[in-house]
């Protein structure tokens, strides 16, 4: 729409404004207006069909033409109009919403059709601090580590601040802040809200940018668990840019979801050629692998992932489902007291999980890996462990339950966790952790209610050195000490 606007010598007046469509510009009085690009289109439009209504299909068609994009961006659009011109009275003074149809320019508009005078443009200059702090934030969000999403968030709303028409810096909030709900940093809810405003932002002020598409990507596959408009705005953002690091990861992750186990890996793979060294890139390489039942592999690419960054939770974390699928008690305890200290948690904490581990352990000598995991279902009601939230939450106890085989309180805190839309169910159709419940025809019925695909038990088998015991995955040290680890 744009090179089609600025062919037309249109400049329109109303109030104290002035539009130029050829510069693409407003005025308030001698006063430039800092308007968006799809703002400003909308805007045209509008002003074009003043008096009458204009539909919110003909607003998308006309703004954007050959893309397909949610109809939430509209409202974006409009409040940030409504902003910029100051058009917060009741009833408006400028653009009046029609309830489920769309909008109407009321105010009184003339249009000069050859402006003797066109506007000097004045190309839009952006502070090189702006770009410091969206490179600091990609780079903590690039990382995949739990410790360093404060710093990215910040990061990205201090270059919101700087310049709030930069739609990278909203796309990149977006992303921090549904990292933030993956970790349970925060409550996921408040944090995917964000994250869908701040990508719709994105999206409204440059829809060509691969930033933005995979913001609404990451919400759409995270929060919304809309697949199929998530891959198109994945696939659109690596249209856009082929070599985008996140772009490639985020698709990675949602066709692993989806089954398409090799191809999720090639994607991470074309990210790793990116980025050889993020840690990030290197972690999500060893999630393939476990979904794809190669644990020697995830040991693999986890411990370079540790190799770059000692602390890196995810990469530990995995580790940790590994020792404990392949049924190496020992390994898993030492590791998770290891990791409990080198996280810095409370003394009395450290004490805690080194207790349950010595009982678990003394357990597994006297009853098997069966006695152990009927131990950890216990823990679900240890009130030594009241500080560790995971315990309280829908899905671990299903994954829990399940690997004790008590699997109608499985599939009960299963239901739960569906209503709760708990992102870490994205992965149900292929994460082993939730192996133990597969062959209950229930399993089928919940993969159904979510739209993924049930994924035939004999494509999943283990493929490592040792001998999988089956049941459950025990996730890793306590998530909630985590967060409380210097209070």
């Amino acid at each position: 729409m744009a090179e089609n606007l600025m062919a037309i010598p249109e400049v329109f007046h109303f109030d104290e404004f002035t539009l130029d469509v050829g510069e693409r510009r407003l005025l308030r009085g001698t006063e430039t207006v800092r308007l968006s690009p799809k703002a400003c289109d909308v805007l045209i439009a509008l002003v074009r069909q003043s008096g009458r209504l204009v539909t919110k299909d003909e607003l998308l068609a006309q703004v954007w033409p050959e893309s397909f994009v949610e109809e939430g961006i509209l409202n974006v659009h409009v409040a940030a109009l409504r902003k910029a011109l100051g058009d917060d009275t009741r009833p408006p003074a400028y653009i009046e919403t029609v309830v489920r149809s769309g909008y109407r320019f009321i105010a009184a508009v003339t249009c000069d059709l050859a402006h003797e005078k066109p506007l000097t443009p004045s190309a839009i200059t952006r502070p090189v601090e702006l770009y410091e702090q969206v490179g600091r934030g990609r780079s903590h969000l690039l990382s995949g580590s739990y410790f360093e999403l404060p710093a990215a968030v910040d990061a990205f709303r201090s270059a919101i601040e700087i310049d709030p028409t930069y739609a990278p810096a909203h796309a990149g909030l977006a992303r921090a802040r549904c990292l933030q709900a993956v970790f349970r940093a925060v409550p996921h809810q408040e944090a995917f809200a964000e994250a869908k405003a701040s990508a719709l932002r994105a999206l409204a002020m440059d829809s060509a940018s691969a930033d933005a598409q995979v913001a609404l990507g990451t919400v759409l596959f995270l929060s919304e668990w809309d697949w199929t408009a998530a891959e198109r705005s994945l696939c659109r953002a690596l249209e856009i840019n082929p070599d985008h690091t996140e772009a490639l990861l985020q698709y990675g992750s949602l066709q692993d979801a989806l089954g398409r186990l090799d191809d999720g890996l090639r994607c991470k793979q074309q990210a790793l050629a990116r980025d050889p060294r993020s840690p990030g890139v290197l972690v999500q390489i060893a999630i393939s692998y476990w979904h794809q039942r190669k644990y020697d592999d995830t040991l693999v690419w986890a411990r370079r992932a540790l190799e770059v960054d000692p602390k890196h939770m995810l990469a530990c974390q995995f580790i940790n489902h590994v020792y404990w699928k392949v049924g190496d008690i020992n390994r898993f305890a030492a590791w998770t007291v290891s990791q409990a200290i080198a996280w810095g948690f409370p003394e009395e904490r450290v004490s805690v999980i080194k207790q349950v581990i010595a009982d678990m352990q003394q357990v597994y000598a006297t009853a098997g890996l069966s006695g152990v995991r009927r131990f950890m279902v216990d823990q679900i009601t240890n009130p030594q462990l009241d500080f560790d939230v995971l315990l309280k939450m829908a899905f671990f106890r299903s994954v829990l339950y399940g690997g004790a085989g008590r699997l109608d309180e499985a599939f009960d805190c299963l239901d739960q966790a569906i209503a709760y839309r708990d992102p870490a169910l994205v992965h149900l159709a292929v994460a082993p952790e939730w192996d133990s419940m597969r062959g209950d025809p229930r399993f089928a019925e919940r993969l159904r209610s979510m739209a993924l695909p049930s994924i035939a038990h004999d494509n999943i088998v283990p493929k490592t050195v040792a001998e999988v015991a089956g049941g459950g995955v025990l996730p890793h040290p306590p998530l909630s000490s985590i967060s409380d680890a210097r209070r």
